[in-house]
């Protein structure tokens, strides 16, 4: 989860997580490159007093300001479409969770299960317990199984929402009427921490996400002792 004062991104949970990662720095350092080189341009250009009349009409520069950013575009924009298409790709999910956007608070519903659902609240501020985090704690936690390939549907009763997860790379918008759907898979245990991202009404800010993630076998018992 975030912490005070973090500059960059939350560590990455799931494999698309890690490919945004990647493409962030990737155009990072791409835009760094450019801004050095524009920079020393201009530097060059207001402390020296020679000016190159060949260079100043040549075709040659204007085709290679235009080819140039052309090609830098086209770095930026494959490994973009690459994602977008990992993101939206779904290969035979092993779980299923409707995901129901409420003012304000989330319901879930394991749809493989017959009667597995529940309501989750934020803890409010008087009821927490010595190190849980105020704003971000739910009495009911979304448990799913890691290592594994979930399929969320997200909707809403309501307003919009959207559900969003950072360190699972995640962002939904649950809308009243639309079933919208996502995948998500976790390499490790643990417990992950999310907040509704739309503007939805006076209680916005408490609606918490957290997704606890576990074996399989630990998920198999909990899903046991609920039904």
């Amino acid at each position: 989860m975030a912490h005070p004062f973090q500059l960059g991104f939350q560590d990455a949970t799931s494999p698309i997580m890690e490919e945004l990662l990647h493409f962030h720095d990737h155009t990072l350092m791409i835009v760094f490159l450019i801004s050095s080189l524009v920079l020393y341009i201009i530097s060059l250009m207001l402390t020296t007093k020679l000016t190159h009349t060949n260079t100043m009409d040549a075709q040659e520069v204007e085709t290679i300001w235009t080819v140039l950013p052309a090609i830098i575009l086209i770095l930026i924009a494959l490994p973009s479409l690459r994602i977008l298409y990992m993101m939206d790709e779904i290969n035979n999910p092993s779980l299923t969770v409707k995901t129901m956007g409420h003012q304000w608070y989330w319901s879930y519903e394991y749809t493989d299960y017959e009667d597995l659902a529940f309501d989750s609240y934020m803890i409010p501020t008087q009821d927490l317990k010595p190190g849980e985090l105020r704003l971000l704690e739910v009495d009911n936690r979304l448990v799913l199984p890691m290592e594994m390939t979930i399929r969320m549907l997200i909707s809403s009763e309501d307003v919009l929402h959207s559900w969003a997860v950072p360190s699972l790379g995640l962002k939904t918008d649950a809308i009243p009427g639309r079933l919208n759907q996502t995948t998500l898979m976790s390499h490790r245990p643990g417990l992950f921490f999310g907040q509704c991202s739309e503007i939805c009404g006076s209680n916005h800010s408490f609606m918490p996400i957290v997704i606890e993630m576990v074996p399989l076998k630990t998920f198999e018992n909990w899903s046991l002792s609920m039904l």
